[in-house]
């Protein structure tokens, strides 16, 4: 039953109810007279509903926000007018294509792939701007800090604009100066020396390393670093690194702040094997840290490296090395550990090689020791990274993992950047063997992108030409072995010292293993053909005792030489202007040797182009005899040993020697040892060793002989006042050293009278003394020849220069003989200069 109070509720709810529905209605259509009251203008492409979305009725300001930000409008501008919202808009232009002017460093391709404005795109001022200063940041990146961009537009019909950025690239804004903060140990020139990238110098036309470029810095920062760890500052870190562009000075200046820490030394070194079949005793020889060197960091490398091969091939290939280090900061000593032990059994599911566009994927496999479904082990993996980039086919190597598709599956990833390995160069130089010389050469390091070496090169000079051709396979067969053939034809002017011209024609089969990091073997097979001739003319009259020249050579009997044969020249006359020995007179002719040998390379070297330490030594076993005409074992050695006394002052000792023995038959000329400023610096080429004094031609008729050694002591130190930039260094020196032993024959019958005639011991005295002698008298001494002296070098980027002044302390004075005077002397020769470019 229904009461009056609910009889009441009900008919005061139906009241509010539809006052409720009347409002809701009503604010509908408010709402829709609203949207209706949005006047779109200006719009010619952009529909006016799309404008009206973004449209907020409460706040107009925050519209014009939202239509701006859609990039579609150069300008909008919203405002209520009585009951309507009136939007105003002005469309960017559609952009038909997108132009660069000026531009002739940076190639188009790379500015397109910079900037984001975009042909067929709407125009957005914003956008220019920002591609303005990308573009900026691009030419500061390859060294043109100065550069300037301004964009302009071009109207064309039908609303469409042609955006074009005019480019003035200006000069190139190199590196001003690199500073270091925080360096004790070491000086700012030292660590710059470390670095690739160089300061600006008077020499900056002919280089680019001096371009600012952050990836190298980067790599230069990781360089310095490597340094310190591998001369013991185990505690090095870089702190910060500042560049900034000094638009007074127009280039950049680098700071970079370091923490050396303090030098340590290594304390006890101790071999942790955890697997039970390995013994730590059998490993020990794999070790290459000692107690009380140096830390090294690259030692500890090498050691890890060496030690996981070892145990791989015991058969365990999931083995893993690690070192342990215990630093003792009041002894600076670091006590090492190696532990070995059995890794998790991980396997390499996939090698991908990515980013090579020129390198072949087999190129680039072939450095890695293990392959997919090997054991994966991250000592060789660093290895690999280290012989990619030791290659200088890429820019970068970055060797990452991920994993694979199952738990004990992993992936290795390689990525690579390509960079130019061929070169064309134009050389030249000067040195008192050879006089002025040009080369032109091209090579390539990667040959076709299969890393093979090609180079061919011809050579051009005063007293010597020639062209060569070399080819190197690293990997031939499919293992690392250096297969490779040289082809090469050579002239040289020897009357300058030995009264004879030579053509060396021939090729050389060689094929190298390396033993290990340091060591490597080299076997080698030459076939070779030498030319020698006797210049005989009126301007070089070397043979005209045994053939006179018409017109030209004094007869023994009077008068001049008319061409008849059996004509004897004046012995007086014919020697006394220059006449060749007659050892290299029974020489003349074409000499086909067949040789082969092996060398034996030993190269500790910190630095192959700029050592400081180490040591370089090499062996080489000839033997001559399989086919042609010479026969005779070779066997020569040269050792040179660096170490830095103090700071960029660094000494070498070196030894070198040969011998040199023949096999049946007495030598020829042409196989013995000819030597001068190569074994001691100060005397002449072929200025020491046995000579020919039988003739009057008391200047030169050397011979040659069958052993030689020698040693040199060496100081290279900076050149003080000069800035270290310019590659200029000074040295001191003293060599020693001696060539003796000649070996050939000593008698010929040259008058083909079955008789030896001369004055020379075991000749016949002859009839008349006009007769040509037919034995040498050999000054054969083992005088040791010795020399000081000093030198500039200069390792300029036209090419490494030397300049040396020596002064001979001992030498060969030689004999006197009446009426001829001193004979059978060393030729001495203070001043020598060597040197190349390259541009």
């Amino acid at each position: 039953m229904m009461t009056s109070t609910t009889k009441r509720r009900r008919r005061s709810a139906g009241p509010t109810f539809v006052a409720m529905s009347a409002l809701l209605v009503g604010l509908v259509a408010a709402e829709s007279a609203a949207a209706q009251q949005v006047v779109v203008r200006g719009n010619s492409r952009v529909d006016s509903e799309t404008i009206r979305s973004y449209i907020t009725p409460g706040s107009l300001e925050e519209s014009r926000r939202n239509l701006l930000a859609t990039g579609m409008f150069s300008s909008v501008q919203v405002a209520r007018r009585g009951s309507q919202v009136v939007v105003t808009v002005a469309e960017n232009q559609t952009i038909n294509r997108v132009v660069f002017e000026g531009n002739s460093k940076v190639e188009r391709g790379l500015l397109e792939s910079e900037v984001q404005t975009r042909a067929r795109g709407t125009y957005n001022q914003a956008v220019v701007d920002a591609d303005v200063q990308r573009i900026l940041e691009l030419y500061r990146r390859t060294g043109r800090g100065l550069a300037q961009v301004t964009p302009r537009v071009v109207d064309l019909p039908n609303g469409r604009i042609d955006v074009v950025f005019n480019i003035v690239e200006g000069e190139k804004t190199g590196v001003k100066e690199i500073r270091f903060e925080g360096n004790q140990a070491f000086s700012a020139s030292r660590l710059r020396s470390v670095m690739t990238t160089t300061e600006t110098n008077i020499l900056s036309f002919l280089k680019s390393t001096d371009v600012y470029d952050p990836d190298r810095l980067v790599a230069d920062q990781e360089l310095i670093r490597r340094y310190y760890l591998k001369n013991g500052y185990a505690d090095f870190r870089i702190v910060s690194t500042d560049v900034q562009f000094d638009p007074a000075r127009g280039g950049y200046v680098i700071t970079i702040a370091v923490d050396e820490g303090q030098q340590y030394r290594i304390g006890e070194v101790t071999l942790d094997s955890r697997i039970p079949d390995i013994d730590p005793e059998a490993l020990r020889r794999q070790i290459a840290t000692s107690t009380g060197e140096i830390y090294n960091a690259e030692a500890v490398e090498r050691s890890l490296q060496n030690v996981t091969t070892e145990v791989s091939r015991r058969g365990y290939a999931f083995a893993q090395v690690r070192p342990i280090g215990a630093r003792d900061a009041a002894t600076q000593t670091v006590n090492l550990g190696y532990v070995v032990e059995e890794g998790p059994r991980v396997y390499i599911e996939r090698l991908n090689i990515r980013g090579n566009t020129r390198t072949r994927d087999y190129v680039i496999r072939r450095e890695f020791d293990v392959g997919e479904g090997d054991a994966y082990n991250k000592v060789l993996m660093d290895r690999a990274e280290r012989r990619l980039n030791n290659l200088g086919y890429f820019k970068r190597v970055r060797i990452t993992n991920e994993p694979g598709s199952a738990p004990d599956r992993i992936v290795v990833n390689v990525d690579v950047e390509d960079q130019a390995t061929g070169s064309f160069s134009i050389a030249g130089g000067y040195s008192t063997a050879d006089g002025f010389i040009g080369e032109v050469s091209v090579s390539e390091s990667n040959f076709l992108g299969r890393g093979q070496f090609v180079r061919l090169a011809g050579q051009y000079g005063q007293r010597t030409q020639g062209i060569d051709f070399s080819f190197t396979e690293p990997y031939f067969l499919g293992y690392r072995l250096a297969a490779g053939i040289d082809l090469f034809s050579k002239y040289s002017d020897q009357t300058e010292f030995s009264r004879f011209e030579n053509r060396l024609t021939g090729g050389q089969l060689r094929l190298g293993l390396p033993v290990t990091e340091e060591f490597g073997v080299t076997l080698r097979y030459s076939l070779y053909q030498q030319d020698l001739e006797i210049p005989n003319t009126v301007k070089y009259p070397y043979n005209d005792c045994s053939v006179p020249i018409p017109g030209y050579t004094q007869l023994a009997g009077g008068g001049t030489a008319t061409g008849a044969t059996g004509q004897q020249a004046s012995r007086i006359f014919c020697e006394g202007n220059g006449e060749a020995s007659l050892a290299i007179k029974e020489s003349e002719g074409e000499t086909l040797t067949s040789l082969a040998g092996v060398t034996l390379n030993y190269n500790t070297l910190d630095n192959v182009k700029k050592p400081r330490s180490g040591i370089y030594a090499e062996a080489k076993l000839d033997v001559a005899g399989l086919g042609g005409d010479s026969r005779f074992f070779r066997a020569t050695a040269d050792a040179r040993y660096y170490h830095e006394i103090f700071e960029d002052i660094v000494g070498i000792a070196r030894v070198q020697g040969g011998n040199i023995v023949g096999l049946g038959d007495d030598l020829r000329i042409v196989d013995q040892f000819f030597l001068g400023p190569s074994l001691v610096r100060g005397f002449a080429s072929n200025g020491i060793g046995p000579r020919d004094i039988s003739t009057l031609d008391s200047r030169s008729n050397a011979v040659g002989g069958t052993t030689y050694f020698g040693g040199t002591l060496e100081v290279q130190f900076p050149i003080f006042g000069l800035p270290r930039e310019l590659g200029l260094r000074g040295a001191v020196f003293a060599d020693a050293g001696t060539l003796f032993g000649y070996e050939g024959p000593t008698s010929f019958d040259v008058n083909r009278n079955g008789l030896f005639e001369g004055f020379a011991p075991g000749c016949t005295v002859p009839a008349a003394r006009d007769v040509q002698a037919e034995c040498i008298l050999v000054r054969d001494t083992h005088d040791i020849r010795s020399s000081v002296g000093a030198s500039v070098l200069w390792d300029s980027p036209l090419g490494p220069i030397r300049f040396d002044y020596a002064f001979a302390l001992t030498k060969d004075e030689g004999i006197f003989i009446d009426g001829v005077g001193k004979v059978g002397g060393d030729r001495v020769q203070a001043f020598r200069f060597s040197g190349g470019t390259r541009f």
